[in-house]
């Protein structure tokens, strides 16, 4: 047919036809959860209204559910593909405290967590979903929930649990008082937390892979977490990104328990003491900036490789770097570079191989660490432990070295607030310590300040 109008007439006539298409759409993927029967007046239980929602959501194909200012009491609220669960400016979804009212993820047979599912409750959960997304201003607050037959005879349902799931996105939002952890997810890639507060509870985002299927792609941004244990944790990654995130905790800003390649942590402030108590033993006090130790919790094998630590501050950490590396595990290159902390009040920093084969390649680069100091001549003559999970003293104040293959460290300033008489460094069996730069104070008295045992090759540089 011909046409009469003329061509820009025409386009703006299909033009139109196109935002009215999509100005429907986009009303018809709209769900109001109070549209479902929610209250949100913090007494009445929204679950079912909420779950109905978000299944009206899911099957007309996905698209954006909605809770408006309120409270909204509830157990656990199934995550479904395609759906996105917003809660806007003064909407809480509250926990409730009967826990009949939580449902668990079945874990995968193959991972280790395959027999424990009650410790897989949430009270958000996604389960082999994809395409989900949890979304701010709004908050959510776990309220502490108490199980005396839980974990530790206390731990509670978590916050928020994904259990085979991809494309994720987890933004603006913020979560409280978790019964246990904040966000856990298993075998699941593809997510992406991003100015997300996490307070209190246990851990905040804690991640778990397996050997044949870790969680992949997985960045962590803009995030504030002030967490009971560990900021940031899990195993078994594959290229995950930690960046411009403030960690504070009453356990470790990051430990990572297994094999990782291709990871980066990076313009992270990490600090201690926690602001929220370390609920199991109601301490405070934060054990480790970066506690990297595969097979610590349980016998992983893999490999640890690919790692950039770079731009961080620390403060108040008991140690800023534990690094050790258990039986069944391998590590490659670990390049830190441009970390400075103050106030390291427990032990030395470490790199410790304790597995059958060294550390490959380790440097740290334009590093500053301020220690207490105050350590003994009788601490100085004390053996070394074979490392738990956590940081231990050590006959050094500055770093331990043991088991690596190639360490350089350059620009690294070592300082003590007090006289220590240990020594400054030890290195054992390292096959090839590079020193450029280097230095620390050495006190009247103290053990020498350079302890080497089977150090292959030694170089040392000073300006």
């Amino acid at each position: 047919m011909r046409n009469v109008f003329g061509p820009a007439v025409l386009l703006a006539a299909v033009l139109f036809s196109v935002n009215i298409g999509q100005f429907d759409a986009a009303e018809a993927k709209l769900f109001n959860v109070r549209d479902y029967g929610a209250k949100g007046d913090g007494r009445s239980a929204d679950t079912a209204a909420i779950n109905k929602a978000i299944e009206a959501c899911s099957t007309a194909g996905g698209g954006l559910v909605k809770l408006p200012a309120g409270n909204y009491l509830s157990g656990t609220v199934f995550l479904r593909s395609g759906v996105e669960l917003h809660l806007e400016a003064g909407a809480t979804l509250c926990g409730s405290t009967d826990l009949k009212d939580y449902h668990n993820l079945v874990p995968p047979s193959i991972m280790p967590e395959a027999q424990a599912f009650d410790w897989h409750r949430a009270l958000l959960l996604a389960d082999n979903a994809h395409n989900i997304t949890i979304s701010g201003p709004g908050l959510i607050d776990g309220r502490k929930v108490f199980d005396a037959h839980g974990e530790e005879h206390m731990r509670g349902p978590h916050t928020i649990v994904l259990g085979h799931c991809r494309d994720v996105a987890i933004r603006e939002i913020s979560v409280k008082d978790s019964g246990n952890y904040a966000v856990l997810f298993e075998m699941t890639d593809h997510v992406t937390i991003s100015n997300v507060k996490i307070t209190g509870g246990w851990d905040g985002v804690h991640f778990r892979g397996c050997r044949e299927q870790p969680c992949r792609d997985v960045t962590i941004s803009n995030c504030r977490f002030l967490t009971g244990d560990d900021s940031i944790a899990g195993r078994y990654w594959d290229r995950v990104r930690i960046s411009d995130c403030v960690l504070n905790s009453s356990c470790n800003c990051v430990r990572l328990l297994g094999p990782a390649a291709h990871l980066v942590i990076e313009k992270c402030r990490m600090y201690g003491p926690g602001e929220h108590p370390h609920r199991t033993s109601d301490r405070h006090n934060c054990l480790a900036g970066l506690n990297i130790e595969p097979g610590s919790w349980d016998g992983t094998q893999g490999r640890l490789d690919d790692v950039t630590i770079r731009d961080i501050t620390m403060d108040k950490v008991g140690t800023p770097f534990y690094f050790v590396l258990n039986k069944g595990n391998t590590a490659g290159r670990i390049a830190v570079s441009r970390v400075k902390a103050t106030g390291v009040y427990y032990t030395a920093a470490s790199v410790e191989s304790w597995a059958e084969t060294p550390f490959g390649e380790v440097s740290f680069r334009d590093v500053s660490i301020e220690f207490a100091g105050g350590g003994t001549a009788a601490a100085a003559k004390e053996p070394v432990r074979v490392p738990a999970n956590d940081p231990r003293p050590l006959p050094a104040w500055g770093f331990y070295l043991r088991n690596v293959q190639d360490l350089t460290m350059e620009n690294v300033r070592l300082n003590c607030v007090k006289d220590d008489l240990r020594s400054g460094l030890i290195a054992d069996r390292v096959q090839r310590l590079v020193l450029r730069d280097v230095t620390w104070p050495h006190a009247p008295g103290a053990a020498a300040p350079l302890v080497t045992s089977g150090v292959e090759h030694l170089e040392r540089r000073d300006k």
